[in-house]
């Protein structure tokens, strides 16, 4: 976390008001069957120079944290959760921390 003057108060961080429209966004594009999550995170890590696209993101927030905040949003915030909920938490996928969540991820030895 980085220190910067707020000038109003927000419910959340500023990088949380940047980051989960872009998650939500990158989750529309795999949902709807537009793209797949490596291939959203391929074209975000060149076009932007990031380390980590948004699916490598939500895997390393763990994905039960998303799926919390969307299954109380709107009706597609809803829509976004269950498909969530339905292709990878159900299945045990919930990230690193499982092992996998849209990556799979060996443990250390």
């Amino acid at each position: 976390m980085v220190p910067i003057p707020i000038r109003r108060e927000k419910a959340g961080y500023v990088l949380n008001s940047l980051l989960v429209p872009l998650l939500n966004a990158a989750a529309e594009l795999a949902e709807g069957g537009y793209a797949n999550p490596h291939d959203v995170d391929k074209v975000w890590r060149i076009a932007t120079g990031a380390p980590m696209g948004p699916f490598q993101i939500y895997d390393m927030i763990g994905l039960n944290t998303p799926y919390n905040i969307l299954s109380h949003g709107d009706k597609h915030a809803r829509s976004l959760a269950a498909w969530l909920k339905e292709n990878y938490i159900d299945k045990g996928k919930l990230g690193i921390a499982s092992g996998e969540g849209f990556y799979s991820y060996k443990p250390a030895d």
